[in-house]
């Protein structure tokens, strides 16, 4: 298949997905993106349309441990920095947007480490 053809499949599955999830003042959505190299993720609170927190593979506090290891091992510190940083802001449940991709690998990784950072969703 088509690099474009798989990536407008991914938009369909996105908008089929967004219909029903939606982050509130008391649940933002945490939403994940994958790339080729990277992983990021971002909590978003979409009543206000405002990022609350975000990390990524490429945030200067994971630029050196993110390098150098496998891509889920980097999700898993990717997921584990954003529910640290959330805790200091007072967020601690969620609503999971996995933004279209498949619920394996990377995406599974960043939302198992936020669970197990102390993250409820």
């Amino acid at each position: 298949m088509d690099s474009t053809v798989k990536s407008l499949l991914r938009i369909k599955r996105k908008m089929r997905v967004r219909k029903k999830v939606s982050g509130l003042e008391a649940r933002p959505r945490l939403t994940v993106f994958r790339s080729a190299k990277h992983i990021y993720a971002q909590v978003i609170d979409d009543t206000k349309g405002v990022t609350l927190a975000q990390a990524s593979t490429l945030d200067t506090e994971l630029k050196g441990q993110a390098s150098g290891v496998k891509k889920v091992d980097a999700a898993l510190l990717v997921g584990a920095l954003l529910a640290k940083r959330l805790q200091q802001k007072g967020v601690s449940e969620v609503v999971f947007d996995r933004n279209g991709f498949r619920y394996k690998g990377r995406v599974a990784a960043v939302a198992q480490s936020a669970r197990d950072a102390g993250l409820k969703f």
